[in-house]
């Protein structure tokens, strides 16, 4: 089963399939999309983000943007997944905790996996069969709905977010500061090294920043910058052509030495120990 929908006008793009590995080629994934996938099965799925397994158990969901790269070739059941451009959800770009700048897509720097508690379950279910319905019906306004049941599904996963991950011991507030730190560093991260660099384009002190993420029990601001940069470094060595000296330039480091001392100090391996090491 497939369904895409799409808007020519403004090159909007929505889909929806219950095997994401069946059906890849049909929904032609590019840079731009952004993905939520459903273990409806009754045993576990594996699949690789960025080079790591990830076993998703029954009735768990994962959200992956275009900064990740998937694979389903070890996933030996069918998964689903509803797939989004920014022009289809984002069109204001809005930012908020349930825009495509949320918590489930950029608020965290781990992959946010989501359970469904068994209670909740048969929402879910009833939530899949209406979007079946919608993308089976073809009117002017199929877009606005599939807009609406959309944004549902991101609304009740990122309440089961705040209460699952790590972002339960913070309050609105501070889960929104957290939020909005991780997409600047995401933007920014090239050329902006300094947690000061941040504090000031949120309006807060670098020592608020520091004392939030102690509070959420994970990486300081400053190893968030750095670990965000060591990250796109693995990705372009792992998934590009490009030479140690050209990665070293795109991701703003005017020595080629000071990058391969900063890769070691972050891996413990220079990056052509790193490449040998993740041969495929």
């Amino acid at each position: 089963m497939k369904f895409k929908y799409t808007d020519t006008k403004i090159d909007s793009v929505f889909g929806m399939t219950d095997d994401i590995k069946k059906h890849l080629t049909y929904f032609n994934t590019n840079k731009d999309t952004i993905s939520i996938l459903w273990n409806q099965n009754n045993t576990a799925v594996t699949l690789e983000i960025d080079n790591t397994a990830i076993e998703l158990q029954p009735n768990q969901l994962i959200t992956t943007t275009y900064l990740h790269y998937v694979s389903y070739q070890k996933a030996e059941q069918p998964l689903t997944a509803f797939m989004f451009n920014r022009p289809f959800y984002c069109i204001r770009d809005h930012d908020s905790e349930v825009s495509c700048n949320g918590i489930l897509f950029f608020g965290t720097q781990e992959l946010p996996i989501v359970t469904i508690p068994e209670e909740q379950q048969r929402k879910f279910n009833t939530l899949y069969e209406i979007f079946i319905d919608e993308f089976s019906t073809s009117d002017k306004i199929q877009g606005d709905m599939l807009q609406m049941l959309l944004k549902r599904l991101i609304i009740i996963c990122t309440r089961l977010a705040k209460d699952q991950l790590t972002l339960k011991k913070l309050n609105n507030e501070q889960i929104d500061l957290v939020r909005k730190f991780n997409v600047l560093v995401d933007e920014h991260y090239k050329t902006k090294r300094k947690v000061s660099d941040y504090a000031e384009l949120l309006f807060k002190s670098p020592k608020t920043l520091s004392n939030i993420f102690a509070l959420y029990n994970q990486n300081t601001p400053q190893q968030i910058i750095l670990s965000r940069i060591a990250l796109e470094a693995k990705r372009l060595m792992n998934f590009t052509d490009k030479q140690n000296q050209e990665i070293a330039y795109d991701l703003g480091f005017n020595d080629p030495a000071h990058f391969s001392s900063f890769f070691k100090k972050m891996t413990n391996h220079s990056p052509t120990q790193y490449r040998e090491l993740h041969k495929n």
